[in-house]
């Protein structure tokens, strides 16, 4: 009998290459946020292609700088550069429109710039995320400053593109109440506001009051509210979801991504119930991961995990007690809590979306 052996898919050059790849990728990060920041891809969208002189005198910036970071962005491919032989400050430098789509404009399908942003962001508090783990305790969001805008903008383009068409329409007895006849909306941990402005967008009858309890995330979102058109018709609170109130019961109670960083979620979810009118119904969407845990798993669930690491189990520690849920809730812990919180259903939707699990919570 010959025994066979069978080869450890763990080996350490395996890892060395991971990691050299995403040391690699890092940096790309890191320079896109720069290029973000600093207004250098803007530039070159707008004024188009440049040396490293010119886009230091556009941006007022330094050029030596400048020029490495150009080249940076060349070298991955990220700009193109249209005479790679030319001298150090000859070659002229251009911003592919693709690219410029994806970097710079926050409402394409693509947008992938605050993407970029939010992962440098979570690292911003690393060494308290570190304190943090030895102590038990959690970190404030206010240590995440990058994150705070990041976050609304990375899912924005969901909002604009898929809430009006997609998700709500998945419910066409409460789409048809909403473009018929109006209602009124509670868009609970509304952060920069996106997603209360794009339902007031998409059904024009509709009243929205937008409730979170970060005040600098309520004062973007009156700023992203300003211009929009739907001034008139949604209202913004520095309002903890627990003890949100309204006058008059909602039509419909929203959370969007943001059951998983409340350290008490079923105290949301049974204050989200009480705003609810006779009849009224809540929608919440979650993170998509598997049902159960398993390694390794796919793309997705890896990083589910590491934003639960670096930023949402740690800021949902911040206040104690704490549920302590992490980025990976499944859809038994969301079950458990909103039975816990005197829902009589929690049904998953049947929509279609890469990253959300959509579920319809009955009182």
């Amino acid at each position: 009998m010959t025994a066979t052996t069978q080869q450890s898919p763990f080996t350490a050059a395996a890892l060395a290459e991971r990691v050299f790849a995403a040391a690699n990728e890092a940096s790309y990060l890191a320079a896109i946020h720069i290029g973000r920041e600093l207004g250098l891809y803007a530039a070159l969208r707008d004024g188009g292609p440049a040396t490293s002189p010119e886009l230091a005198e556009r941006t007022a910036t330094d050029e030596r700088y400048l020029r490495e970071w150009l080249e940076h962005q060349a070298v991955g491919a990220l700009l193109a550069v249209e005479d790679a032989a030319a001298g150090p400050t000859g070659r002229r430098y251009q911003l592919p429109a693709e690219h410029a789509e994806a970097l710079l404009d926050h409402t394409s399908p693509h947008s992938s710039g605050p993407l970029a942003q939010f992962a440098v962001g979570m690292t911003e508090s690393l060494r308290h995320t570190i304190a943090a783990f030895r102590s038990g305790e959690g970190v404030p969001y206010d240590a995440y400053p990058t994150c705070r805008i990041a976050q609304g903008e990375v899912n924005r383009p969901m909002f604009a593109h898929e809430l009006g068409t997609r998700w709500i329409p998945a419910l066409p007895d409460l789409d048809r109440a909403l473009r018929e006849h109006g209602g009124r909306v509670a868009d609970v941990a509304c952060g920069t506001g996106w997603s209360s402005i794009e339902l007031a967008r998409a059904y024009p009858k509709l009243q929205v009051d937008g409730y979170d309890p970060d005040l600098p995330s309520i004062q973007l979102a009156q700023r992203n509210l300003a211009g929009s058109g739907v001034e008139d018709r949604v209202r913004f609170h520095a309002e903890d979801g627990r003890s949100a109130r309204s006058g008059e019961g909602y039509d419909l109670v929203t959370i969007f991504e943001a059951i998983h960083d409340m350290a008490r979620p079923v105290d949301v979810l049974a204050n989200a119930r009480a705003l609810l009118a006779p009849g009224g119904t809540a929608l919440i969407a979650d993170e998509k991961v598997a049902h159960d845990f398993h390694a390794p798993a796919d793309t997705l669930e890896q990083l589910m995990y590491g934003y639960s690491v670096l930023f949402c189990l740690p800021t949902a520690r911040d206040e104690q007690p704490s549920a302590a849920t992490g980025t990976a809730i499944r859809p038994h812990i969301m079950h458990a809590y909103a039975t816990e919180a005197g829902f009589s259903r929690a049904q998953v939707l049947p929509i279609d979306n890469d990253l959300w699990r959509f579920y319809l919570l009955t009182p």
